[in-house]
């Protein structure tokens, strides 16, 4: 990101403005075939996460699917509150680099339901004990096999809980640059509704998506420019020749004033698509209504030019 340096003189929301650097290996946004079939994919787990939860919780749960995004993990991290339950996953004998987020007052809240306890509104968060990480462990095994399923193969075999962690700040589970796909859930236990989030690597999320539903070859690049180019609406509009006047002459105008046009009463009129000339025409009617008939084509060698590179 570069910041423009303060001029003298200049006002301070000019002097201000940042200047974003656009990296179209990491892009802003998910390409939308991408985030259409991740949203199917996590509305399934969703459904499945859902069923899992009132098995486990003894308390019929509703799971609903808000966002998928693709963030960086630094801004994911800010996102969290400053004390949640971060269950970090990845596959035997790699670095985690998934991740499972939940309030810690739900997970205890869980734990003492999963036991066998009436359901109550935990206030007091604190570390899970060895006991109470074994059970979420067990819950978010299960959530993974369903995730897993629900993907089609966008994550990687073996995929299980490797730790669990309570500040976002300590997670370096990667680093604050690198681009992650962010699914935020409502999760809806009884009478309560809770946040929660699945973290992914976009890098090796988004290569198998893309070996799924491949790209149109390099070798088409032209003829897609080309029929996208031909099959946008533009504005037409016929036009007089312009007539320069000076600001006190237009706030002067009143009703009867006459403006005289430099445009001859015998030369056709203009015909601009977005100010840009492209024929000549006289004026004429169709049926009812007023039209234009084409009298000449404008071709400028730079629009010739133009559709050589179109070619």
């Amino acid at each position: 990101m570069r910041i423009e340096e303060r001029a003298p003189g200049h006002a301070p929301a000019e002097a201000e403005r940042r200047i974003e650097v656009y990296d179209f290996g990491r892009p802003a946004t998910l390409a939308r075939e991408h985030a259409r079939a991740l949203e199917l994919g996590f509305e399934t787990f969703a459904r499945q996460w859902a069923t899992q939860l009132t098995d486990k919780v003894r308390v019929r749960a509703h799971v609903g699917l808000e966002q998928v995004s693709l963030t960086t993990y630094g801004d994911y991290a800010g996102s969290l509150p400053s004390t949640t339950t971060i269950v970090a996953c990845g596959v035997p004998d790699s670095e985690p680099n998934t991740i499972v987020q939940l309030p810690l007052s739900a997970a205890l809240s869980w734990i003492i339901q999963m036991v066998g306890g009436r359901a109550v509104d935990v206030v007091d968060e604190r570390a899970l004990t060895p006991i109470e990480q074994a059970l979420i462990r067990h819950l978010v095994t299960d959530a993974l096999e369903g995730l897993s399923t629900a993907l089609g193969g966008l994550l990687p075999r073996g995929l299980a809980v490797a730790g669990i962690q309570y500040s976002p700040q300590f997670a370096q589970l990667a680093s604050a640059g690198d681009p992650v796909i962010i699914a935020r859930f409502s999760l809806r236990l009884g009478e309560r509704t809770v946040p929660a989030s699945i973290m992914l690597p976009a890098g090796p999320v988004i290569d198998r998506l893309s070996s799924a539903t491949p790209a149109a070859p390099v070798e088409n690049a032209p003829a897609l420019i080309r029929r996208q180019v031909e099959e946008t609406a533009v504005e037409l509009a016929v036009r007089l020749t312009p007539h320069r006047v000076h600001p006190a002459d237009i706030l002067g105008l009143s009703v009867g004033d006459v403006l005289r046009l430099p445009h001859a009463a015998d030369r056709p009129l203009d015909l601009v698509a977005g100010d840009v000339p492209v024929a000549t025409a006289a004026v004429g009617t169709s049926g009812a209504r007023l039209a234009c008939v084409v009298t000449a084509i404008t071709a400028s060698h730079d629009h010739a030019a133009h559709s050589e590179e179109l070619r």
